[in-house]
Parts: C-alpha cells; structure tokens; sequence
C-alpha cells in the first residue's frame, strides 16, 4: 500500500511540476519505469475515477436521469418493442483497475493484456448501471450491449455481465465488434425489431456517427448541434481516462509513439494557456 502511494504521490507531483519523463517504481512489480507525461495523466484520471466520490455522484446523476427519461419514454406508444442500446466499458463496466495498472507501469493501451483483463470477468459495475438496467428490464425493455470488444472476448464479457444479475445477458444481445469499429451497423440492427428509445454510453460514437472520427472543431460542432439530445435520448457518463476525445488531439493517429503523443499534448495544452 506504501508503494502504491508513493507511486502516486510522485507521479503527481511529475504531473504538476515537470515537462520531462519522470521514474517511478510501481508496487507490482518494484521496478523503476518510466512515466511520461501522457501517462502520468492517465494515472490522475483513472485515480480521480475509482477515489472521486464526485465521479460516483456524475455516474448516479446519469442513471437517475435515465430512468426518468426511461419512464417518459414508457408513456409513448410505438409498433415495435422498446430496446435500450448501451455500451459497456465504462458505462457498465469499470475497468479503472486495469488501466492504473497500466499507466504506472508506463503502459499506454495494450491489446494483449487488455484481453488479459477482460477474460478475468473482474471488473466492477459502475455506480446505479445495475439498478436502472434491472428497472428497465422489469418494465418490459429490452437492453443491447453494443461493445468495441472483439470477439474472442465474449466468453469474459458474458461471465462479467452475468456475475452481476446483468438483464439480457446473453449472446443474442451482446453485439461485438464485428469488421468496423463503428456502432452504426449494429445500432441498425437493434433498430430492425425495436424501438430505441435511449442510448447510453461514455463516448460520443456511442450515440451516432456524427461523432465518429471527428476533429476537434467538428466533434465541439456537432455536439452543439446536437445539444437537445443530452440528457434526453443520449445519457453520457464521464471518463477522463481515455476515448475519441482523446484521439482527436492525435489525429486518430494510432501509429503514434508516447513522445509523439505528448508532444501533440502539449501543444493543445499551450494552445488552451493562451
């Protein structure tokens, strides 16, 4: 517990004070590694995210709105059954756990060990998903999990979901991402049958394709536009740790290294201080 603090205190104080790499030792495995500033950032946001209550009270907020929105929705008629499409991680799910791991050993995103973590079935449920999706359920919607996840991801997606009494936790509505990696397609499907009558999630591509791979202009365009949408048909949940928000700073370039990544940080960064 000692060494995760002083990881943490000194990952901080790198973070706050300096432009430059900064060496820490991660309780895990007791070796020195090297933090740079992108990374130094993804342990702050994965931080405030499991210890902020503030970050609980957001997540509460969200799903208590939902079911407001939810029963507005149940009073309206429609020809076909009423669905609810939300995403998983970080709107279901919380995977902060894996990602500090990650971030205080250095690591940016890991295909291999984010599998790793995925097949445990260990993530927690964030806070009021089980209780507003149980409520849906209860009052005859059904509930799609449209997820990034590939495939062989599926039978640890469905132990998870199922671990925690999830509703409709099942193959037939858990759709993974299948060639692209937009929702689109499996949103239509969802549509073929159902009425959507809410969409949730913690990234804007969650909700429409007027989001996807987006620059910063037309990401800041669109959610204006559409601005009476939120909080009514799409509920966001917060996530600083990391998303499309993020990669547009990067051009979505994937390719990137971590200083490459930085470097376009700090330039947004300068950007904002003036």
């Amino acid at each position: 517990m000692k060494k995760i603090v002083v990881s943490l205190l000194l990952v901080s104080a790198f973070c706050a004070c300096s432009s430059k790499k900064s060496v820490v030792s991660t309780a895990r495995t007791g070796i020195p590694v090297v933090v740079a500033p992108a990374i130094g950032g993804k342990v702050m946001a994965n931080l405030w995210m499991q210890r902020a209550a503030e970050y609980k009270a957001l997540c509460f907020q969200a799903y208590n709105f939902a079911r407001l929105r939810l029963d507005q929705a149940l009073l309206q008629p429609t020809t076909k059954p009423k669905a609810i499409v939300t995403d998983i991680d970080e709107t279901v799910l919380d995977n902060s756990p894996h990602d500090m791991s990650e971030a205080l050993e250095g690591k940016d995103f890991d295909l291999k060990t984010w599998k790793v973590w995925t097949a445990k079935a260990a993530a927690d449920t964030i806070a009021g998903a089980p209780s507003f999706l149980k409520y849906a359920a209860k009052k005859g919607v059904e509930i799609f999990y449209i997820t990034n996840r590939d495939k062989d991801e599926l039978p640890g997606t469905l132990k998870n979901l199922q671990k925690y009494a999830l509703p409709n936790a099942d193959i037939k509505h858990l759709l993974l991402k299948e060639a692209s990696s937009s929702k689109e397609t499996r949103r239509l499907q969802v549509l073929q049958n159902h009425e959507v009558i809410m969409l949730l999630g913690d990234n804007l591509s969650d909700f429409s394709t007027l989001f996807e791979h987006k620059n910063y202009d037309e990401r800041m365009q669109n959610t204006q536009q559409q601005a009476a949408e939120f909080g009514k048909k799409f509920i966001v949940f917060p996530n600083p740790a990391y998303g499309d928000w993020e990669s547009a700073l990067y051009q979505y370039n994937y390719k990137l290294n971590q200083t490459q990544k930085d470097s376009a940080l700090k330039k947004w960064a300068i950007k904002e201080a003036n």
